[in-house]
């Protein structure tokens, strides 16, 4: 009894010392209760998917559950806000994308937000193309050069997944070097955008590879062409816009795992060491069975990667011209 009294005391000593304060201890067991991931975006869209994808092996690799938060609105800015104003240890992660570097800077300059000034790249995670489609039923044209010459006439209606989205963008830089407007229809996310289409409500759509693939598949909707500079592994019968005759045109979506800037290194390493193993065969199978492409950019290549795609995509929306319609 003796022996293990004085072993609780030599336990609870250590636990008291002043060279171990408490914020060490608790990076030492880091984590010891549940992980918010945070989604700017409604539930259904491309990057809800990927991050329920993510979720369930990443808390097994960690030890703890990791929960989607959809926190949407502003084109992400809303769920950019929450992890940003959360306490900066770990337990709270965004998960970020193109647009939300590259577009919400320019349309919401004033929100307090700096996604490259507050977080920290954990990895990449996914990239995809954006498919522009048409529904037959309402705008029956074969090819995005016949949508070209039909939106030169005047009158076409286009929807996006919302204000400052890749969606946007990337209808927007098609009118810009193709030469012609469309009235611009923003919805709250994929999955109105993607029923708005499919009840002939707009005439064309971009939307990711991910949502929009089954309807395709399905003939209800008709692919014209996709985003990016390469075809789409979801959809490689489908050629890229550029290819379609819109010269320069190339735009690649992708997802990325953020954190606190301010989070302690140990516990940067631990979520990194996490996500690394988490980022294995089986996800990146899920990944590509939901029509998106696996993107593993090397960790000590990944702050430079994040800087080109940003000025990228800041590049593109000034050119665009996007703004908050």
């Amino acid at each position: 009894m003796l022996t293990r009294r004085a072993a609780l005391g030599t336990a609870a000593g250590l636990l008291a010392a002043p060279g171990l304060p408490r914020t060490a201890r608790a990076q030492a067991g880091f984590p010891d209760h549940p992980l918010r991931l945070v989604v700017g975006y409604p539930p259904g869209g491309v990057t809800d998917i990927v991050a329920r994808i993510l979720a369930e092996p990443f808390g097994q690799r960690l030890g703890q559950p990791v929960v989607v938060d959809n926190r949407a609105g502003a084109g992400g800015n809303i769920g950019a806000q929450a992890a940003s104003n959360a306490e900066p240890d770990g337990y709270t992660l965004l998960v970020g994308t193109a647009a939300m570097f590259g577009v919400n800077p320019l349309l919401y300059a004033n929100s307090g937000v700096d996604l490259m000034r507050d977080f920290l790249p954990l990895g990449t995670i996914n990239d995809m193309a954006n498919v522009l489609s048409v529904n037959p039923k309402r705008l029956d044209v074969g090819s995005v050069s016949e949508l070209v010459a039909r939106g030169k006439k005047g009158g076409l209606i286009f929807g996006s997944v919302g204000n400052g989205s890749s969606s946007h963008l990337c209808a927007t830089l098609l009118q810009r070097l193709a030469g012609f407007e469309a009235v611009h229809v923003p919805y709250r996310g994929s999955s109105p955008a993607v029923a708005a289409l499919l009840a002939a409500e707009v005439d064309f759509l971009f939307d990711t590879t991910a949502t929009s693939t089954p309807q395709i598949q399905a003939g209800s909707f008709r692919a014209l062409g996709v985003s990016t500079a390469t075809r789409a592994s979801a959809l490689p019968e489908v050629p890229t816009i550029a290819e379609a005759g819109v010269k320069g045109y190339a735009v690649s979506v992708w997802n990325t795992l953020l954190v606190h800037r301010r989070t302690p290194e140990p516990v940067v390493a631990r979520l990194r060491q996490g996500f690394t193993a988490a980022m294995d065969a089986a996800t990146q199978a899920k990944l590509r069975a939901s029509f998106v492409d696996p993107l593993l950019v090397p960790p000590a290549e990944l702050p430079a990667w994040l800087e080109r795609e940003q000025a990228t995509w800041l590049r593109m929306a000034r050119e665009a011209g996007v703004s908050v319609d």
